[in-house]
């Protein structure tokens, strides 16, 4: 008789991962709602499936690690089990419920039926959008602030004071949005919009951006929300195309960079050359001096003066 194998679960959690995060995880891969999934969650040691074979038990195992929870694999007989067979003991109520104290903060229950999908919404730092999303986003807003530029200078050619006022007024809208898009990005990787603040790190703060926009976003719900909707054809095309400018323009600066650093060298081995002793004056100076007699010179002047 082939041998079978259950799956155990006793509520642990794998390294950072909040309790929340895993049972909306849970609830996505059993197929639940998130409510039921407390049951798992009890302390006491729960089957959650039985009658698996090795490899079978082994794929089921991957699944809850990648939902966030950690489980173990017991051998048993081959019997079949689902999750809606699971009971949990009913836990004791106590003799006497103590009265609740005035001082204590607020109590809103973590359990949400989240949507398959969230809404997009810009001007905002809640919700979540995706890396394509990101960059596309990220382009239309750098290319508005260039043609709302322009037309600032406009402004600043007829007046300098309604200019500067109207380029400071740009500056803080720019700023307000790109943090609420970083923010969204941040929350769909599961990650505090918090460290965005690491952008103005040095060091930390000429990477980070690219981080972001590196990074790949939960596949199911976090504690943020639902993910965000598919991507639109525009949205990748616009992606692609802000990279490939993003790409561009890095190259220009490095060949840019390459030619002040080309240039700095050849004015500095211009200047040394310039230092050395030239090759006629040390000719000159290693012919020998011929004295001159001076009767020689006086016959000379004779004959400069008959002439």
């Amino acid at each position: 008789m082939a041998e079978h194998f259950k799956i155990v679960f006793e509520g642990q959690l794998r390294t950072g991962v909040d309790l929340e995060t895993a049972r909306l995880n849970l609830a996505q891969l059993f197929k639940s709602d998130v409510s039921s999934m407390d049951r798992l969650f009890t302390g006491k040691p729960v089957t959650v499936k039985r009658g698996l074979t090795q490899d079978d038990a082994q794929r089921y195992m991957k699944a809850l690690n990648d939902a966030g929870v950690e489980a173990r694999i017991e051998p048993e007989q081959p019997v079949t089990w689902t999750l809606e067979e699971v009971t949990a003991p009913e836990p004791q109520k106590p003799a006497f419920e103590p009265a609740a104290s005035p001082y204590a903060p607020p109590r809103a229950s973590m359990a949400q039926d989240w949507p398959a999908v969230g809404e997009l919404k810009v001007f905002t730092i809640q919700g979540r959008i995706g890396r394509l999303r990101y960059l596309a986003w990220s382009m239309v807003m750098v290319f508005a602030l260039m043609a709302a530029f322009m037309v600032c200078l406009q402004v600043m050619a007829m007046s300098l004071t309604a200019g500067g006022l109207l380029a400071t007024v740009l500056f803080i809208a720019f700023l307000v949005v790109s943090i609420q898009m970083g923010a969204q990005r941040l929350h769909d990787a599961g990650w505090s919009a918090w460290l965005l603040l690491l952008n103005l790190v040095p060091v930390i703060g000429g990477f980070f951006p690219f981080l972001m926009m590196a990074v790949p976003g939960n596949n199911g719900p976090n504690r943020y929300g639902p993910p965000q909707p598919p991507n639109t054809r525009s949205v990748k095309v616009l992606a692609t195309l802000w990279v490939v400018f993003l790409a561009l323009v890095f190259a220009g600066a490095m060949m840019g960079g390459l030619q002040k650093i080309q240039d700095q060298v050849e004015a500095t081995t211009g200047d040394y050359e310039q230092t050395l002793p030239n090759d006629d004056d040390s000719d000159d100076a290693a012919q020998p001096v011929v004295p001159v007699d001076p009767a020689d010179a006086g016959d000379s002047s004779d004959s400069e003066d008959d002439q």
